[in-house]
């Protein structure tokens, strides 16, 4: 699962960036993904670190819905790697 885990019924996983600017820039790529997809995570942000935190409120539980979230966050996350490998 790319080294997302479960707690607490919830795919977890924490993204770590080279600073500030690009754990923000990771964000808002996942805000957008998100509001394509009607599908809002839980996203706490200290400094170069981003935990993400996807579940589905109305059922309380992980959907397929997660996981498709899950996938667009690690091809958004690839191409942050990428890019800066570049």
């Amino acid at each position: 699962m790319n080294d997302w885990i479960i707690i607490k019924n919830r795919l977890v996983k924490e993204f770590i960036f080279k600073d500030f600017m690009e754990s923000v820039e990771f964000i808002n790529q996942v805000a957008e993904e998100a509001e394509l997809l009607n599908h809002h995570p839980t996203l706490i942000n200290t400094y170069n670190k981003v935990k993400v935190e996807l579940w589905t409120h109305t059922v309380d539980e992980i959907t397929e819905l997660d996981y498709l979230l899950k996938d667009e966050i690690e091809k958004i996350n690839s191409s942050l790697s990428n890019r800066k490998n570049k």
